[in-house]
């Protein structure tokens, strides 16, 4: 039998590979590339680029076109068949991975090439692929005597493991709840086209009535405006204490005994290659030079955004009363007070501008914006196989008409798929002695689905989480980098990713921009400029406490991996409650119940690549909010969209990010852009 895994096709055959191929693959790859480095190792000739690193390339594309797939299907279909799969496979790349990284004769090559007369020739991309392979050996324990190595690699095969596991109870905790409706007046308030997706939800269950869930749209949909208290408390204690010891599902997917092991785990590591915790470790590889550095940039944007915050949260507080609401606000009734306040003040609805924004209206605007910026184009393309009948394909053109690179989209929430969005890699750029590898992406959002008949009509929030991942994906695609490790996102510092995807953002409050696309499904009538107006003052509602709530979740993550003791006791969780309610007490304006338990589902630092680094929203959104100035300041002329093309865009990794930011803007990056759109600039004397 043939594998799919393992054919030598242009793109993987999405339409074929089933979890039976996952091990078999990645079996053979393995075993292939590891006599490959035998011999590669075993050259007489002195180590170069074309005879080295080159075929070191090739087997790292083989090993990305067999585990990238495997990785992605356990994301967006994570059948009990390819967890099983996912989950056989994941020591034996992680094994893999940790012994290239901790092999000497290998670390060895890499020193003598980065000291020989062909180094000082190369491009400072091709140095940078050096340089940036000697640190992670460094960080991968390499100079570490055999008893201390074997432990560290041991430590990574259980951190792999432990992650994934996070990442399913958490999936499980949301897929194990759901609330059935018999009364309908129970969701009143809700937006017609969220009842209607719960009235399926049920019916797919063979169920009368409604079927609420964890998964976001519905979630989101319930809480933000759904009139009965009660029901906004019973979906917030469930969504809260999602795979915890607290609520309807309390101990049943618990996480807490996996973040201790997460935690000791990278503490050990940490202090294994010599840093006093894993937040020192984690900012080896950033842009931040220290944690007290970044502990200080975050208290003092909770310091510019607190005073703002209050206000905020007493003039709600206020409103609320006068609506005949309760005396003292819950966490189930912000949002659902703060969606009628911004609807009374602003008289700005999110649900009334749903039918503004069909997707593929949205689409469109934004394939046309980033002609108008960059000069490419995006088209479909049938060429590409999928793995689910909602995924769209793309291909982009440069504006020479040459193919630069192509996507996939997959929109919709749906059982066992993971919930929030993101953007990953499927292939990378590079030079290859066969020529040019184009760059592929995959974009994955969780949406409300379509109803029969007409399209999937989006929230603005839900634009901006769009064109936020597709930021990402150009900052993948749009590369001009040939070398692999640091072509497009790959040997990007990480507090410098989210600069492209953020800076996408500024556009959805942008008139011209959505005066291009923003028009009603039905009629094609064009969002009302007073709308737009609006809309653009909604960015700076009640941005205090937007940015108090990410300031609280990067305090609490930084200081959870600075501060870890291993002989501190862990009852009952005290260790991260401890933590999480200390940055609370400092920054946060308004506690939740004793029962929350937000850090349990954190997976973005618990299962993902955040960990002592969720700081990199905020220290993005810095750059990204000057970088947008900068087109302010130009009035949006085509020079600047080239130059940010040319420097963000098209450099990826290949030098470092402050050296790009410069490049592109002139300087190093200011703060008082973001406080300005955020309408925060006041308090910055």
């Amino acid at each position: 039998m043939t594998n799919p895994l393992l054919e030598a096709t242009v793109l993987p055959a999405f339409d074929r590979i089933t979890p039976e191929h996952a091990e078999a693959a990645l079996d053979h790859v393995l075993a292939e590339n590891q006599r490959t480095l035998a011999a590669l190792l075993g050259q007489a000739q002195t180590p170069g680029w074309n005879n080295f690193i080159e075929p070191l390339d090739d087997m790292g594309e083989k090993i990305s076109r067999v585990w990238g797939p495997i990785g992605h299907l356990f994301s967006v279909c994570a059948t009990p068949e390819w967890r099983a799969a996912y989950n056989a496979a994941l020591p034996k790349i992680t094994e893999y991975s940790v012994e290239l990284s901790q092999s000497e004769p290998l670390f060895n090559a890499y020193q003598a090439l980065a000291q020989s007369a062909e180094f000082a020739d190369y491009s400072d991309a091709r140095k940078k692929v050096i340089t940036d392979a000697l640190r992670d050996f460094k960080l991968s324990g390499i100079g570490l005597p055999p008893e201390q190595k074997a432990r560290y690699k041991e430590l990574s095969l259980q951190l792999s493991e432990l992650h994934t596991r996070f990442e399913e109870h958490v999936m499980d905790a949301i897929a194990a709840w759901s609330l059935h409706i018999r009364d309908r007046a129970r969701l009143t308030g809700m937006a017609e086209a969220a009842i209607a997706a719960a009235h399926d939800k049920a019916q797919a269950k063979g169920l009368d009535g409604w079927l609420l869930t964890l998964d976001f749209p519905s979630f989101d949909a319930v809480i933000t405006f759904a009139e009965d208290r009660e029901l906004r408390r019973e979906l917030y204690t469930a969504y809260a204490t999602r795979a915890s010891d607290q609520g309807p599902q309390a101990g049943q997917f618990d996480n807490g005994p996996l973040i201790e092991k997460i935690l000791a785990a990278r503490h050990e590591m940490a202090q294994l290659l010599g840093y006093a915790n894993y937040a020192e470790l984690s900012l080896a590889t950033k842009m931040a030079e220290s944690p007290q550095q970044v502990d200080d940039f975050l208290l003092d944007l909770a310091q510019r955004a607190k005073p703002h915050a209050q206000k905020e949260l007493d003039g709600l507080r206020q409103f609320a009363r006068a609506q005949g609401g309760p005396d003292t606000l819950q966490p189930w009734d912000i949002s659902f007070y703060s969606e009628r306040l911004k609807a009374q003040s602003l008289g700005l609805v999110e649900e009334e501008l749903r039918p503004y924004f069909p997707l593929p209206g949205v689409l469109d605007g934004l394939f046309a914006l980033v002609n108008r910026l960059y000069g490419i184009t995006v088209t479909p393309d049938a060429s590409m196989q999928t793995w689910h009948a909602d995924v769209s394909t793309w291909q982009i053109h440069n504006a020479d008409g040459q193919k630069i690179g192509q996507f996939y989209l997959d929109p919709y929430a749906r059982e066992q798929k993971r919930s929030g969005a993101w953007m990953d890699d499927c292939i990378g750029r590079r030079q290859t002695a066969r020529g040019l590898q184009t760059p592929v992406a995959y974009l994955v959002c969780n949406f409300m689905p379509p109803r029969p008949g007409q399209p999937a009509l989006l929230t603005h929030e839900e634009v901006l989480t769009l064109f936020h991942e597709f930021g990402h994906g150009l900052h993948h695609l749009l590369t001009r980098v040939d070398e692999a490790a640091v072509a497009g996102i790959r040997g990007v510092a990480w507090d410098a990713v989210e600069l492209p995807s953020q800076f996408m953002e500024n556009w959805c409050f942008d008139p011209t921009t959505l005066r291009s696309f923003a028009r009603h499904w039905q009629t094609g009538e064009a969002l009302p400029d007073a709308l737009i107006e609006k809309l653009r003052a909604s960015r700076s509602f009640q941005a205090g406490m937007a940015t108090l709530r990410q300031v609280e979740f990067a305090l609490f993550d930084l200081r959870l991996h600075r501060n870890y003791q291993p002989e501190q006791t862990n009852t009952d969780g005290a260790r991260v409650l401890n933590a999480i309610n200390a940055v609370r007490q400092q920054v946060a304006v308004l506690q939740p119940p004793a029962f929350n338990r937000m850090p349990w589902s954190f997976a973005h630092i618990f299962a993902g690549g955040y960990a002592a680094g969720y700081y990199s929203y905020k220290w993005a959104e810095v750059l990204s909010a000057d970088a947008f100035a900068a087109f302010e300041e130009s009035n949006f002329d085509s020079e600047t969209g080239q130059r940010f093309a040319q420097t963000v865009l098209a450099r990826g990794g290949a030098q470092e990010p402050m050296e790009i930011f410069i490049a592109f803007r002139g300087r190093k990056p200011s703060v008082d852009a973001l406080l300005r759109h955020n309408g925060l600039l006041d308090q910055a004397a």
